[in-house]
């Protein structure tokens, strides 16, 4: 806030003390900030209410071509996404084991982890979590908020693992989820777990091919045939 000519009291000369009509517009703005931020986090705590709950059916699938596998509640929180929190990122992660074990800790409560998908290696696309809700899966609490996790079967060292059939699939999940919420298709958006701010994991690996990836979001956004 700038400072008045008239605004100090007597005795004071030019850009000193503290008007009252100063006082009371900063007194406004502080009221309004707060009354702001009170109406976010009521906006964000819909579910606490009582009798408040968002219409839901269990095994509702957001990605028509998934089949559903339920994570454990203490992997993810519930949310009311995009509501409540804009979702701007895919990030990609690779599971470091086989398909089933990334199924049996994601419904294992002491994890505290999970992704919504899961991609096989033979392309086939499992959701563990609705996108509605805030999956535990980056290590950073804003970048759950505002993201949608996918897991690949393999290991980041084994490039072998990365298949054809898995790259065009989870090509054509990702860029399902891109038109659902207009996120641009480019590598600030589709990210890697490790490209997430202060995490410790280093997925998806160095022979995770972005290349062929992005290509494959690029040719399955314009198709015109994606599954939603």
């Amino acid at each position: 806030m700038g400072h008045n000519g008239s605004a100090g009291g007597p005795g004071k000369g030019p850009g000193h003390g503290i008007s009252r009509r100063s006082l009371l517009i900063g007194g406004g703005v502080a009221a309004a900030g707060t009354a702001v931020f009170a109406a976010d986090e009521i906006r964000r705590a819909w579910w606490r209410v009582p009798g408040v709950e968002k219409p839901r059916k269990a095994g509702e699938l957001d990605y028509t071509p998934a089949r559903w596998i339920a994570a454990s509640e203490a992997n993810w929180r519930r949310a009311d996404r995009p509501d409540d929190y804009g979702v701007d990122r895919v990030i990609v992660h690779v599971t470091q084991g086989s398909y089933a074990s990334a199924v049996k800790v994601f419904q294992d409560p002491a994890h505290r982890a999970a992704t919504h998908y899961i991609v096989r290696q033979d392309g086939r696309v499992t959701q563990m979590i609705r996108e509605l809700d805030v999956a535990y899966h980056a290590g950073n609490r804003s970048f759950n908020e505002r993201s949608i996790g996918i897991e690949h079967e393999g290991f980041v060292d084994r490039p072998e693992d990365f298949t054809a059939a898995m790259y065009e699939s989870s090509a054509r999940l990702t860029a399902s989820i891109c038109r659902r919420y207009g996120i641009p298709v480019d590598r600030e958006h589709i990210i890697g777990h490790v490209e997430v701010p202060g995490t410790d994991h280093t997925d998806p690996g160095p022979h995770w091919d972005w290349p062929r990836y992005m290509r494959l979001v690029r040719a399955a956004s314009t198709s015109g045939t994606l599954a939603g």
